[in-house]
């Protein structure tokens, strides 16, 4: 058991596991190891401290150069699930349990919209990790929704399972082959069931018979990811000391809510890595 995960590369998770790892505390860090689509994508920050005019490359190059030269670790698995187990949190990531006595979630604003329904029928057809649930869907019929190409592996793992794989890919020029997959861009706005999955209603209001819905995305909403996390207008719910409703549960950056900046996420990681410290001392 690790002192705290964070959840998250962006500028919030990165300083607070820099934060973390001067005060010797063990820490699991998930997250992409290019740090924050969203940083490397600015044309230009013109209001982060020390940096003016800095393009989002050179602040990533900046950020990374932090990051090796601590010598910080990032685990490159998708988080599905979190457990708060009174004392500690499990965190399921790619069918591995993961468990450590604080949180820190700084997992940025989840753009993708649910579908209706998705987050009721949720282990009742719907799942969010194909390694973790593909055995369960072995000579069935089954949807896959992504909003990335690095999720298409486990598209084609689907495919070997299934009978039947609908492949409704959220980007262009998807590589996904197989005899059994079938890729549609009508996009499916909600899944159908009483206690169960049964279909998806398409966007064209077609209804499709599935026996099961993996959603594949980047990142997945913070009430769906941890079961009684309090959030408002989907922004997970803080105090001054970033703690949330959840003992020993911290979160930080553009996931608590605006302004959406860089400055601003970095304060509030700050705050959250040494709220943890503190109440690690007090157990």
């Amino acid at each position: 058991m690790v002192d705290c995960i964070i959840i998250g590369t962006g500028p919030a998770g990165l300083s607070a596991a820099l934060n973390l790892k001067t005060y010797n505390k063990s820490t699991i860090w998930f997250g992409s190891k290019s740090l924050s689509a969203k940083v490397l994508k600015a044309e230009k920050v013109v209001n982060y401290p020390g940096m003016p005019s800095v393009s989002g490359a050179e602040l990533f190059e900046a950020f990374n150069a932090h990051v090796q030269a601590a010598g910080l670790e990032i685990t490159e698995k998708t988080v599905t699930m979190i457990g708060s187990m009174g004392n500690s949190f499990m965190v399921l990531a790619d069918n591995e349990m993961f468990e450590a006595k604080s949180l820190i979630l700084a997992m940025g604003v989840v753009s993708a919209k649910l579908l209706e329904n998705e987050d009721r029928l949720l282990g009742r057809g719907v799942s969010y990790c194909a390694t973790c649930d593909g055995m369960l869907y072995k000579g069935k019929n089954i949807a896959v929704l992504t909003n990335d190409p690095k999720y298409e592996h486990e598209v084609q793992y689907l495919a070997e399972l299934a009978a039947e794989v609908h492949f409704f890919p959220a980007y262009r020029n998807p590589g996904v082959t197989g005899t059994n997959i079938t890729q549609s861009l009508d996009l499916p706005v909600a899944v159908n069931g009483e206690n169960r999955v049964e279909s998806l209603t398409l966007r064209s209001g077609e209804v499709l018979p599935v026996d099961g819905v993996f959603c594949l995305r980047n990142a997945i909403a913070p009430a769906t990811l941890m079961p009684g996390l309090a959030v408002a207008d989907g922004h997970i719910t803080v105090d001054r000391s970033m703690a949330t409703n959840i003992p020993g549960c911290y979160a930080a950056g553009d996931c608590t809510g605006r302004p959406y900046q860089y400055a601003k996420a970095v304060g509030e990681g700050n705050v959250a890595a040494h709220s943890v410290i503190e109440y690690l001392a007090e157990k």
